[in-house]
């Protein structure tokens, strides 16, 4: 079986599992952390690094993180790339290097029908004819927030473009096809996005429910969210979320309890000392 075969079968399997049909996917982050429980991060990374995956050995919890960046397709194909390891088991002691290992590619392929079935490309054509072929693209690439390269590949696949239709496509740009075709906005708010850091969900949940128990500081949340404190504590007051009030224990003084004190030895040994 080759890694593209393989690749689509697993997308497809993911998809029916999950009962996500053919329709375009909305947040990937809560998609993969509510599907699989993994605990997916938004984080600054180095210009080469775009997503990787870890397993913890003891526990068996599963961690992703990718790049922000101002490339919101390229950062959804990363973490459909990041889930398709976790779906195939592809643990190693090393990071994996090569992006030609059958690994990567099966990642790869499994990526693309993931993000764009060719089932959505059909039904999509079938509602909304579109004879002029950077149109087409424009038109999947928007409604699957896809690269273009992978709406390319799809649109070949399914039979509405040729080889060397594809070839050319593929090397158009989304900012391009988004200024051609009226979706600028669009895809200006889909930048903001993805160029933002975000932390794991159930570690930010965490973190909240022991700020509301006085247990966390507020510094933590904000830390956790790339955002200053005074920006961080203000969104949460105005979320109605406020630590409990602390009580002290014995804070009035009236509710000490009696306490007896014998004097009597201290007494003796000041004698002592003084008739010393």
């Amino acid at each position: 079986m080759t890694a593209e075969i393989e690749g689509r079968a697993a997308a497809e399997r993911f998809r029916e599992d999950h009962h996500l049909g053919y329709q375009p996917l909305g947040d990937l982050v809560a998609l993969i952390e509510q599907t699989i429980g993994a605990d997916v991060a938004v984080l600054e990374t180095g210009p080469e690094q775009h997503g990787m995956t870890m397993r913890h050995k003891d526990r068996g919890t599963v961690y992703i993180a990718v790049a922000r960046t101002p490339h919101p397709m390229r950062q959804r194909s990363t973490l459909a790339h990041e889930l398709a390891h976790v779906v195939f088991g592809d643990w190693t002691d090393e990071p994996q290097v090569d992006s030609a290992s059958p690994a990567e590619s099966r990642a790869n392929a499994f990526a693309r029908h993931l993000l764009l079935p060719l089932a959505g490309v059909r039904e999509l054509m079938a509602a909304e004819p579109e004879r002029d072929e950077l149109g087409l693209l424009s038109k999947v690439v928007q409604r699957y927030l896809v690269s273009p390269a992978i709406a390319a590949i799809a649109l070949e696949q399914a039979g509405y473009i040729d080889t060397e239709a594809k070839a050319r496509l593929k090397s158009e740009t989304t900012p391009r096809l988004a200024a051609r075709f009226g979706w600028a906005d669009q895809y200006q708010a889909l930048q903001g996005e993805s160029n933002r850091r975000r932390a794991p969900q159930r570690l930010l949940a965490r973190a909240i429910a022991g700020y509301l128990q006085n247990a966390v500081s507020v510094q933590t949340i904000a830390t956790l969210r790339g955002l200053d404190v005074a920006t961080a504590e203000a969104e949460l007051t105005e979320a109605g979320l406020i630590p409990a009030g602390v009580q002290p224990v014995w804070s009035d003084p009236a509710d000490l309890p009696e306490v007896d004190i014998d004097l009597d030895e201290l007494d003796a040994d000041l004698g002592d000392s003084d008739a010393g």
